[in-house]
């Protein structure tokens, strides 16, 4: 099955900080990637995230607009939109 791909936009790149907006149709995934910092995510829209984990394993996470989480570099996954409607967040790695 092909999914289509999440969007993305940086909206700031400086020496401190990476921010990333991203939007996602239903469906739509980020593809297999691995977080090379620290990072926050901050939800705009209502999240029904669908973590799929290495080893075959996936997990769901629902989160409201305005929910903030942290995850330390290292983290891998591919997220997918779970859900019905199109989903978007930022993303703020944190550069050391």
């Amino acid at each position: 099955m092909t999914r289509p791909r999440a969007t993305h936009e940086v909206l700031v790149d400086d020496a401190r900080v990476r921010v990333t907006r991203w939007d996602f149709v239903p469906g739509a995934e980020t593809g297999w990637h691995r977080h090379g910092m620290d990072y926050v995510v901050t939800t705009l829209t209502p999240c029904s995230f669908l973590l799929e984990e290495p080893g075959g394993g996936s997990r769901r996470v629902d989160l409201p607009a305005g929910a903030t989480y942290r995850r330390d570099e290292g983290v891998e996954h591919n997220v997918v939109n779970g859900g019905t409607e199109t989903m978007s967040f930022v993303e703020t790695e944190l550069k050391n």
